[in-house]
């Protein structure tokens, strides 16, 4: 990650600029054949007050302090879930995204947790790709616990496609050690 954003905790005042993050990200699957997320209506208030309440939100900040990523987890079958991990286009291919998922691995390692899971596309190369480059692997129906398998099922519920969807998890030490 270039040396002018920091990964930190948010403001209350910072969950608010966080949906605007989210919908210029979701303009990236514009040209993909999910174009239909770019107008989906991003996380309430409500939704990230109760992820800041669980302690679950981090922001990367520019270097005027300004928000311009984030990530989202929760624990979901006993392990680190990655809800929701978005950066602005503008700072896109700088290593946000990555620094923010190596924070969540090491809040995830210091409360005691082994593996980090997600959802997530399969046919999108900043998907399904990036995360598996990082150390993720592709799990099985067989292998999802029963809160991920709802989790699952409720993303195909709201439109999601199911043949395009994977459930990926990774070591928390391996993503500790990202560079």
């Amino acid at each position: 990650m270039q040396p002018n954003y920091t990964i930190r905790r948010p403001t209350q005042a910072e969950l608010s600029m966080l949906p605007a993050i989210e919908v210029a990200a979701a303009q990236l699957f514009l040209p993909t054949q999910h174009a239909f997320i770019a107008t989906w209506p991003p996380a309430t208030l409500d939704d990230l007050q109760a992820y800041f309440a669980w302690d679950g939100v981090w922001v990367a900040v520019d270097a005027d302090a300004m928000p311009v990523g984030f990530a989202l987890a929760r624990i979901v079958d006993g392990e680190v879930y990655l809800s929701e991990l978005d950066v602005h286009p503008d700072h896109g291919q700088r290593g946000v995204g990555r620094e923010l998922i190596k924070a969540v691995a090491i809040w995830g390692k210091q409360q005691g947790y082994r593996h980090m899971s997600l959802l997530t596309f399969n046919d999108i190369a900043w998907n399904g790709l990036f995360y598996a480059r990082l150390g993720f692997r592709a799990l099985t129906a067989a292998e999802c616990g029963p809160e991920l398998t709802a989790i699952a099922q409720s993303h195909i519920a709201v439109g999601l496609p199911a043949t395009a969807r994977v459930a990926m998890l990774a070591e928390l030490d391996q993503l500790v050690d990202l560079h």
